[in-house]
């Protein structure tokens, strides 16, 4: 009975300071966007949105980055605390094609399980 306690204030002891250290280096999910700045109408390119965060585990992850066209949602990933749902890591990429028909305004976002996000990264695409 005394080695059940001893190990199960040595379990949480573990536990708490796995918590506390990675609070001290937590940060939001944050995007940068890679896009030609301009292209011949009818162009298909493609959008990719590089994302940093700080962990990448059951108790804090990347929940979802989205990307907007012109304020229109068209792509969306959804992430969840399994391994197998996670991002592939920390930093990771997406990408989507799109055909630009005219002028464009493309917003990524990225949102952390326990801190939000950062904020948008906002990329313009010019009609040669």
């Amino acid at each position: 009975m005394k080695k059940l306690k001893i190990e199960l204030v040595v379990a949480v002891f573990i536990f708490i300071s796995c918590i506390s250290s990675g609070a001290a280096f937590a940060n939001q999910s944050s995007v940068s966007l890679e896009a030609p700045n301009s292209v011949e109408r009818g162009t298909e390119i493609t959008i990719k949105v590089h994302v940093t965060h700080s962990a990448n585990n059951y108790f804090h992850y990347t929940k979802c980055v989205s990307i907007k066209v012109n304020g229109e949602e068209i792509a969306r990933w959804d992430y969840g605390k399994y391994k197998y749902k996670r991002p592939k890591a920390k930093n990771f990429t997406e990408e989507i094609k799109y055909i630009v028909t005219d002028e464009v305004i493309i917003e990524a976002e990225a949102s952390c399980n326990i801190h939000g996000s950062k904020k948008k990264a906002i990329k313009k695409v010019f009609i040669k």
